[in-house]
C-alpha cells in the first residue's frame, strides 16, 4: 500500500494547479495515464476568459456565460468563477506563464475576443495557450519535492468505505495499474481528486487526446456520486479536415479575428443561420456546418482568414499556420477545410463550490466535474478558468479539513482471473461504440436513435463486464469499461431531456421548455 495526503488522478491544468497549491504543506501523488504533458489542457489553443480590461465588467462576463448556457448555468457557480477569474490569471502570471504582451493595452497583455463574448477578455499565449501554461506548470511540478509523479499509471477504480463494508469512511484512495510493470497498486489517501478530463473518445471524431475516456466520471458513478447534464456534448465547429491531421482543432479565435465560413463554391452561409454570423456560440455554428454538409453532401466546409495580412496570421496563429503548411495548406492564401468534432463535456460529476462530490474525501475538478458553470453550452475559454478557480477552492477545503490516513486497505485481487487471449473483443467493441455514438448521439438527435444507442450499450456493457470479471485488467480494458459507462450516462441524460436546449438538439422536441432544469442521475446503491 502506497500512502499520500492527497491522490490526484489526472495531470492537466486542474491536476497540476491543485498539486502546486497543496504541495508546500502536504505530500501529493500525481497519477497520469501517459506523461505530464499529455492532456486536453495542453491542446487548448484559444486562451482563458477573465475580466481584466477596465472597459469590461463581471456582470458582462456572467451575462455572456448565461446566454451561451441557454438558461441552464448555475447562477452561484457562474458568479463564483467569474469573480475569481482575475486572481486565477494573476496566479498563472506569478508562476511565469508568458502571456502574449501588448504595449497598447491598458493591462500590458493582448486580449482577444471569441464567439459569445461581448468584450475582448481572452488572455492567451499566441494560439497555444494550453501548451504554454502546461509547460510552465509541469516544470515546477517536476521540481517540487513533495509531489510524487506516477506516469504511465491508470486508475482502475476508487476505493470507498461503502465497497469495503466500512460505511461513512468515504473515499480511501484508488487501485492504480502500473502499465509498464502490469501490476495493480493500492494507493491510500486522505483526500482524492478526480482531474481526469472529459470523454471525447466516446465519439468517432474528436479534438481530444486519446486519454479522454471518461475515467473520472465512470469511477465516481460507480463510487456512488451523482452526475448531471451529460447530454450536453460540445462539438467544436472547426476541426481540421485532413487524413493526416488527427484531432487538430482550428481555434475559436480564428473566427474571433475575422475568419469566415464558406461552402466549397466560396459562398458564406453563417448569415443565413444566425445574426451573429461567425461569432455565434459554438453549438449554433456546429449545427450550421452539420446542416450545410448534410444538405449539400459535403465532406467538409472551409474557414477562410486569408484576407488578413500574412504578418498578422504569423503573429496570432503561428501554430495553426505551421501545422497547415506541413499538410500543404497555406492559410495566408487559401481557406482551411474543417468539420465539427466532439470537443467538450459540459456536464459531469455533481460538485459544490469547493469541488466536493457526494462521497466524503473525493473531489472533482475540470472537465470531469459538473459545476453548473457551463449550463447547456460552454462559453469559449471558460474551461481553463474553471480548472484554476476550483483547484484553488478545493485546495483551501482540503487544507481546512484534514482526514485520517486510511489503513487496512486490501490489495487488488487477481486470484480468480486469467490473461485474455481475445484482445480483439476490446478493439471491436471500442470501434463499434464510437461509431454508433457518432451516428446516433451526435449533433442532431432523435428519440429513436437514442433508444438504438441505449440498446447497443446494454449489450456492450454486459460483454465488457463479463470480460472484466474473467480476465486481468489492461489499459485498453479499463478505458473501454469507462467509455461505455460514460456513453450510457450521456444517452440516459439525453433521453430524459424532452426539449432542445443548447448543445442538445432533438428533432422530436425542437423547442425548449419554458423552465430550464438540470438532468441529474443518481446511482442505485
Amino acid at each position: 500500500m502506497i500512502a499520500f495526503d492527497v491522490l490526484i488522478l489526472g495531470s492537466g491544468l486542474a491536476g497540476q494547479s491543485l498539486a502546486l497549491r497543496l504541495a508546500d504543506k502536504l505530500k501529493v501523488a500525481l497519477v497520469t495515464k501517459r506523461t505530464l504533458e499529455d492532456s486536453a489542457s495542453a491542446w487548448a489553443q484559444g486562451g482563458i476568459a477573465a475580466v481584466l480590461d477596465p472597459v469590461d465588467s463581471t456582470e458582462s462576463h456572467i451575462q455572456d456565460t448565461h446566454v451561451a448556457g441557454a438558461g441552464l448555468c448555475d447562477a452561484e457557480a457562474t458568479r463564483f468563477v467569474v469573480e475569481n477569474g482575475p486572481r486565477a490569471i494573476d496566479w498563472l502570471i506569478e508562476h511565469g506563464v508568458p502571456f502574449t504582451p501588448d504595449s497598447q493595452s491598458s493591462i500590458g497583455y493582448h486580449l482577444t475576443r471569441e464567439g459569445g463574448h461581448a468584450h475582448r477578455r481572452v488572455i492567451h499565449v499566441a494560439d497555444a495557450t494550453g501548451a504554454a501554461v502546461q509547460a510552465t506548470l509541469t516544470e515546477q511540478v517536476r521540481q517540487h519535492p513533495n509531489i510524487s509523479i506516477f506516469e504511465q499509471h491508470i486508475a482502475v477504480d476508487l476505493i470507498t468505505g461503502d465497497k469495503l463494508g466500512r460505511p461513512g469512511e468515504g473515499c480511501l484512495g484508488a487501485y492504480v495499474l502500473d502499465i509498464a510493470k502490469d501490476q495493480v497498486l493500492t494507493f491510500a489517501a486522505r483526500h482524492t481528486a478526480l482531474c481526469t478530463g472529459g470523454a471525447g473518445k466516446v465519439y468517432l471524431y474528436t479534438t481530444n487526446p486519446d486519454t479522454a475516456t471518461g475515467d473520472g466520471i465512470a469511477m465516481a458513478w460507480r463510487a456512488g456520486c451523482r452526475v448531471r447534464n451529460m447530454e450536453f456534448i460540445q462539438f467544436h465547429p472547426t476541426c481540421l479536415y485532413h487524413p493526416q491531421a488527427k484531432s487538430f482543432l482550428i481555434s475559436e479565435a480564428v473566427r474571433g479575428e475575422g475568419g469566415l465560413l464558406r461552402r466549397p463554391d466560396g459562398s458564406r452561409f453563417m448569415p443565413e443561420h444566425d445574426p451573429r454570423e461567425e461569432l455565434a456560440p459554438r453549438d449554433v455554428v456546429a449545427r450550421a456546418i452539420d446542416f450545410e454538409m448534410k444538405k449539400h453532401g459535403l465532406d467538409c466546409v472551409f474557414l477562410d482568414i486569408s484576407h488578413k495580412p500574412a504578418a498578422f496570421l504569423e503573429e496570432h496563429f503561428p501554430n495553426i499556420l505551421a501545422r497547415c503548411q506541413e499538410l500543404g495548406i497555406d492559410i495566408t492564401r487559401q481557406p482551411i477545410p474543417v468539420v465539427p468534432a466532439a470537443h467538450y463535456s459540459c456536464g459531469g460529476i455533481v460538485v459544490d463550490l469547493h469541488a466536493r462530490t457526494d462521497v466524503a474525501g473525493l473531489y472533482a475538478i475540470g472537465e470531469s466535474s459538473g459545476t453548473g458553470l457551463h449550463g447547456a453550452n460552454r462559453l469559449a475559454s471558460n474551461s481553463l478558468l474553471e480548472c484554476l478557480v476550483y483547484s484553488e477552492s478545493a485546495a483551501a477545503d482540503i487544507l481546512a479539513h484534514p482526514r485520517p490516513l486510511p489503513s487496512g486497505l486490501p490489495s487488488w485481487d487477481e486470484s480468480r482471473v486469467t490473461d485474455s487471449d481475445e484482445a480483439v473483443v476490446i478493439s471491436h467493441n471500442w470501434d463499434e461504440l464510437r461509431r454508433f455514438m457518432w451516428d446516433y448521439v451526435g449533433i442532431v438527435r432523435t428519440t429513436k436513435r437514442l433508444q438504438r444507442a441505449r440498446n447497443r450499450l446494454k449489450l456492450l456493457k454486459r460483454e465488457i463486464d463479463e470480460f472484466y470479471s474473467n480476465f486481468r485488467v489492461s489499459n485498453d480494458l479499463i478505458e473501454l469499461r469507462n467509455l461505455v459507462e460514460t456513453a450510457d450516462l450521456i444517452v440516459r441524460c439525453a433521453l430524459h431531456r424532452k426539449e432542445s436546449r443548447g448543445l442538445h438538439y432533438s428533432r422530436d422536441y425542437p423547442e425548449p421548455q419554458t423552465r430550464a432544469r438540470d438532468t441529474v442521475l443518481r446511482p442505485t446503491r
